[in-house]
């Protein structure tokens, strides 16, 4: 306990010029125990060491627990019904209503709970583009969410910059404190309960990281569309010639991993942004999916689970040797690295570019019917933007089974977007129109029957078509329309068997494959149904035409 003493003593001091004019103190929120601010990752190291939050692996990085939750709870989360801001929000399953007065209750609460307890704090910024970034300070009960904070956002380049940054939003995260549902309105101990008006995010009975990471995009996603900037789920890359490409998909569609490409310089992993002057990244690190990670598939992120500052959550770790295991599940399917992209060998400096000319929407079709490519007109992507396909994969949410959970997650990203899903998609719809994108559907998915028949399409394929689309070689191949779905499959692909492009012919059974192939045409009209009253015409025709379903054969 002494030692634990002095080195917080000797923290507080060495980091004492990093404090902020605008502190804690000075919005009467918090009590009267340590403030760290600002720690360096060096510091944070020791106090996680020291506080027993985990243990230094070999080659440096800091393996963790995020304790219970190993996933978002998102049926925990909640965003406070108030007058200012209840008009822009669109109330549903992923953005369920919480009292003003319910808040003021946890919160209350909270302050007594944290009053004489150490806090962590790093004040960062959300957003590359110095004209759209927000200011939020992230206030911790663990020292090891400081480095998580340190590693995904952007940092105040000096001391100045310290002491006079000011935040607008603050996230509050004390994984020890829950709530009493009974009393508190709450469906379990954990919750998330942003409060636009207040500018401030409550986060309590969960210590996974995500949860930080989502509540700050959720605030983006609320906040950017009302300054005409579109808030994407998407990954970005940039090829030598200055060609930027999205990547959009769900948490196991393969955004981390697809646009970490040996061949072009690394944007950002997951949140960007596009405005009038094109797009930048909204963090400045990466949180990837490490479970069965390959040194040969994926070697740029392989090889930041063995360097100082890297985050290991959840990722098991022998105690005696200090190696991690990537391929143990034993924890969790869904095992995480965070890390600064600076950490990426061929990150791109400034996370700052120009427009896209490729848009490539990812899908993980369990169902095993759709093709591992086609390219869509700039409708067909909105129409399949607003459905968001995929299957989620085990473990990025709690409660998810390990067999592919088929669902319809619109944007890409349906928990964190705040506005109607149309308000997005029209902001995309109008960039891609004025730039002149290219739109491709890719499918990580199952080939030659649905899960537990077929087999997940190799990443190396799935590399090769995305060669083929960036480099403009699919050009020039012949391509074939869909009778139902409409999008264009092309027919030929180097490096492709035929068997893959043209996803019936490699199942045991045409008449199963037709099968599906109806069901999931038949679904996509069903989800896109709560969507048709704001949408136009060419929008709403654009998906699946049903009455074509009986001449497939």
């Amino acid at each position: 306990m002494e030692t634990t003493n002095k080195m917080n003593e000797s923290s507080s001091v060495d980091c004492e010029e990093l404090g902020s004019d605008f502190d804690l103190k000075s919005l009467e929120e918090f009590g009267s125990g340590r403030i760290h601010w600002n720690l360096p990752v060096e510091s944070l190291y020791e106090q996680s060491i020291c506080r027993q939050e985990g243990m230094i692996v070999r080659n440096g990085a800091l393996a963790v627990k995020s304790g219970v939750h190993t996933a978002r709870a998102a049926r925990d989360k909640f965003i406070v019904r108030e007058p200012s801001t209840a008009g822009d929000v669109w109330w549903s399953e992923n953005n369920q209503a919480f009292s003003p007065q319910k808040f003021d209750q946890i919160f209350c609460r909270l302050k007594r709970y944290i009053a004489n307890m150490d806090l962590f704090v790093q004040d960062c910024y959300a957003g590359a583009d110095p004209q759209n970034r927000l200011a939020v300070r992230i206030v911790t009960e663990w020292a090891w969410h400081g480095i998580f904070a340190r590693n995904m956002f952007v940092l105040p380049v000096d001391q100045t910059a310290h002491s006079s940054f000011k935040p607008e939003f603050t996230i509050v995260c004390i994984p020890s404190f829950e709530a009493i549902p009974s009393i508190d309105g709450t469906w379990t101990g954990t919750f998330i309960l942003l409060n636009f008006e207040r500018r401030l995010c409550l986060i309590g009975g969960t210590g996974y990281a995500g949860e930080i990471k989502k509540s700050v995009f959720t605030v983006m996603n609320y906040l950017l569309p009302c300054k005409n900037v579109l808030p994407m789920h998407c990954s970005a890359n940039i090829g030598t010639q200055g060609d930027v490409a999205l990547f959009f998909g769900l948490s196991g569609t393969g955004k981390t991993s697809l646009s970490a490409d040996v061949k072009r310089r690394l944007i950002g992993d997951d949140e960007h942004a596009w405005g009038d002057e094109g797009i930048f990244n909204l963090e400045a690190g990466c949180y990837a999916k490490v479970i069965r990670l390959s040194a040969e598939d994926e070697p740029l992120i392989y090889r930041t689970t063995s360097q100082f500052g890297t985050i290991l959550e959840n990722v098991v770790c022998a105690s005696s040797s200090r190696s991690i295991d990537l391929d143990d599940d034993g924890v969790t399917e869904n095992t995480r690295a965070s890390y600064s992209l600076n950490r990426i060998d061929n990150s791109f400096d400034g996370s700052v570019a120009g427009h896209p000319r490729n848009i490539v929407l990812l899908t993980c079709d369990a169902s095993g019917v759709m093709p591992p490519i086609a390219r869509l007109t700039p409708e067909q992507a909105v129409y399949h933007f607003i459905s968001g396909y995929t299957a989620k994969v085990g473990g990025t949410e709690a409660g998810l089974r390990d067999e592919p959970v088929i669902t319809f997650s619109n944007c890409f990203g349906a928990p964190f977007m705040v506005h109607h899903p149309t308000v997005y998609a029209n902001l995309l719809r109008e960039k891609i129109e004025q730039q002149a994108v290219d739109c491709w559907l890719i499918n990580t998915g199952w080939v030659g029957g649905p899960y537990g028949v077929g087999e997940r399409i190799r990443i190396d394929y799935t590399r090769t078509m995305i060669e083929a689309v960036l480099s403009g070689t699919l050009q020039d191949v012949e391509f074939v329309e869909d009778p139902v779905f409409g999008y264009e499959v092309p027919r030929a692909c180097e490096g492709i068997p035929e068997g893959i492009l043209d996803p019936a012919s490699s199942w045991p059974s045409r008449d199963g494959y037709l099968a599906r192939y109806r069901q999931l045409a038949a679904k996509f009209v069903e989800n896109f149904r709560r969507f048709e009253p704001r949408c136009p015409i060419e929008i709403r025709v654009a998906g699946p035409r049903i009455e074509s379903l009986g001449s497939v054969s």
